[in-house]
């Protein structure tokens, strides 16, 4: 496990965050890495550090560590940009950054909490006053989300079934399920863990 950060608890909420990112990016070690962007995810829940997020570039973390081949920064980076979706700022930049293409991509996760993150993003980057972004319910996404309302999780299930309830017009439904069933990016559904048995 790695060890926290050598930060002086008098540097602030600013200096704290800028030894994460430092440590992110000069460790060597993974297990330090997962833990380092899974603090930074955490972080990016409280709207008070949605400044302090941007100016030290985290957004630009988050969409750098998408395209790793380690699935837990997969998921811990796909969770921080979930939890910043929810400010105006920070949907923009996403937005502007290109960061659509590499939400989608984690639909295809072997993870459900990446895939649940990925879901709930795109929802947040869809919402009202983000504007008109058709690349969020392109044909490909919209069929992904007609499998994934009919996965086995509840969680997912549901989920998918409010993004096409509020995200999607009934043309764009009906001109996804007309297509062929496995046109869907080729997409699987995620692994789901099995209920525990009390």
């Amino acid at each position: 496990m790695a060890q926290k950060p050598k930060v002086d608890p008098h540097v602030g909420r600013l200096g704290y965050l800028q030894a994460l990112v430092t440590e992110f990016q000069e460790t060597q070690s993974q297990d330090a890495k997962e833990q380092v962007l899974a603090n930074l995810a955490n972080f990016a829940y409280d709207p008070a550090n949605y400044q302090y997020l941007r100016q030290l570039q985290v957004l630009d973390l988050f969409l750098d560590s998408l395209s790793e081949e380690n699935e837990t920064l997969v998921e811990f980076a796909i969770g921080g940009l979930c939890n910043l979706c929810a400010d105006r700022a920070n949907r923009e930049y996403i937005l502007q950054a290109g960061g659509v293409p590499l939400i989608v991509n984690c639909l295809s996760s072997p993870s459900e909490e990446t895939v649940l993150s990925a879901v709930t993003a795109l929802m947040g980057l869809g919402s009202p006053s983000a504007g008109s972004h058709p690349e969020l319910t392109a044909r490909p996404v919209v069929q992904c989300m007609l499998r994934f309302s009919l996965s086995a999780s509840a969680r997912l299930r549901n989920l998918a079934q409010i993004f096409l309830e509020d995200f999607c017009s009934p043309s764009q439904v009906a001109e996804a399920r007309s297509w062929r069933a496995d046109a869907a990016l080729g997409i699987p559904l995620p692994r789901t863990e099995a209920p525990q048995q009390p």
